[in-house]
């Protein structure tokens, strides 16, 4: 297993590219299986969770190959219809696949989900969208079983307890695009990521109206067809390398992200002190002086997102005054709070609020990953430690961010990877 070698104290300087988003491609990825013919997502980066679901459309019979930087997959030679639970368990994307299989081959066999250990997150919601098109479901030795005569177009309310669901979103549009007759999805997710699946299954042919709002409407169509697609940038990693960057006070460009998708994120970084300069696919971050306490309460989007809370607490551990974090999202994403606190971090939490009283200096400690976005949490905590701070299980990282070490040790962090 890989680990981090931190020397931390760097100030970052310098231009850095984003990479295309994570969570846009996955589902790109298993809308591909509604395609008559080859589909090439451009500039598609190289993360375990890419590769994870490449090899599940592969066990499917799908050919997906990479050329370069672009992803290229093609359906045509489908022939399995089960989505084993050794891949499924690695990843919780993996259950987007059931609606795109269900209304194209009228059957599936689709594993419970797995992914990272950030609370409960049950699929009700896809199971909920799915039945009102029409399809079978139930749930055998901890796999989804389905079959279908034929999905038909319904009005459905998809809102949950924690408000829209982003996953359930994208199942339910996937689905809705080859069913027979009109969709509407009432409280769907508003998350940019819905409106890049949108735009491409509308480049393949779909017809959909009001992605990003929280009434979409589908009319199904006969069948889509395979396009060449440029996914939106990955704006988590944009905030991330602005936290980065506002972490170690220093100035950088990030290109290649879309400021208006990070408004709520670049706002909060404005209320600490740092000053954010918008600009046409980029942003300039820049801190000269002290960090203030904020106030954070994540929400689904345009709200703050849960995926960016780490990272800014992290930030706020070194900021003036106290910060309180109300995580509304998932029941238990506040655990990156023990690891800073190995740092010296001065955190409190209890249940779902976390308070962070900023101290002066962090200590470098070994500190392990325990999910994808608390990693990030906890490089940035590495790259402004006095010393060398040891963050461990960095797989979590690799799942959704690309060489994320290289990235910043060209603005001049040292990090090093290395094996156990």
């Amino acid at each position: 297993m890989d680990k981090f070698l931190i020397k931390g104290g760097k100030r970052l300087k310098g231009e850095v590219v984003v990479a295309s988003a994570k969570n846009a491609v996955l589902p790109l990825m298993a809308a591909s299986i509604l395609a008559d013919s080859e589909v090439r997502l451009k500039n598609v980066p190289d993360l375990m969770d890419v590769r994870t679901m490449s090899t599940l459309l592969s066990s499917f019979g799908c050919l997906v190959k990479r050329e370069g930087k672009d992803l290229i997959i093609d359906p045509k030679g489908i022939n399995n219809l089960i989505a084993d639970y050794e891949i499924v368990r690695k990843m919780r994307a993996s259950f987007f696949v059931l609606g795109p299989l269900l209304v194209k081959y009228k059957r599936a066999k689709v594993s419970l989900p797995g992914g990272c250990t950030i609370g409960p997150r049950p699929v009700d919601l896809h199971l909920k969208g799915l039945s009102a098109l029409g399809a079978n479901l139930k749930v055998e030795e901890g796999y989804v079983v389905g079959e279908t005569k034929g999905l038909k177009g319904e009005e459905i309310f998809l809102m949950g307890n924690r408000g829209p669901s982003v996953g359930a979103t994208a199942n339910v549009l996937m689905a809705a695009v080859l069913a027979e007759g009109k969709t509407v999805i009432e409280g769907a997710a508003c998350e940019p990521e819905i409106v890049d699946l949108s735009n491409f299954l509308s480049k393949m042919g779909a017809k959909i109206k009001g992605a990003g709002t929280p009434r979409i409407e589908i009319e199904g169509v006969k069948g889509l067809s395979g396009v060449e697609y440029q996914p939106i940038p990955d704006r988590i990693e944009a905030g991330t390398l602005a936290c980065a960057c506002a972490i170690t006070g220093g100035e950088v460009r990030i290109k290649n992200c879309l400021p208006e998708h990070l408004t709520a994120v670049l706002e909060k970084l404005r209320e600490c002190g740092v000053e954010v300069e918008e600009g046409k696919g980029e942003i300039r971050i820049k801190r000269e002086k002290d960090l203030l306490g904020v106030n954070i309460t994540t929400a689904p989007y345009p709200g703050f997102p849960t995926d960016m809370q780490a990272q800014f607490m992290a930030l706020l551990t070194i900021a003036n005054g106290k910060s309180v974090i109300t995580e509304t999202i998932f029941e238990d994403r506040l655990t990156h709070a023990v690891e800073l606190q190995r740092f010296g971090a001065k955190i409190t939490v209890n249940d779902n609020i976390a308070i962070v009283e900023g101290i002066k200096e962090l200590s470098g400690a070994p500190v392990m990953a325990s999910d994808l976005r608390a990693s990030a949490s906890l490089v940035l905590a590495g790259l402004v430690a006095k010393g060398e701070t040891i963050v461990s299980r960095i797989y979590h990282l690799d799942r959704g961010y690309e060489r994320l070490e290289e990235k910043l040790n060209s603005l001049g962090a040292e990090i090093r990877r290395v094996s156990d």
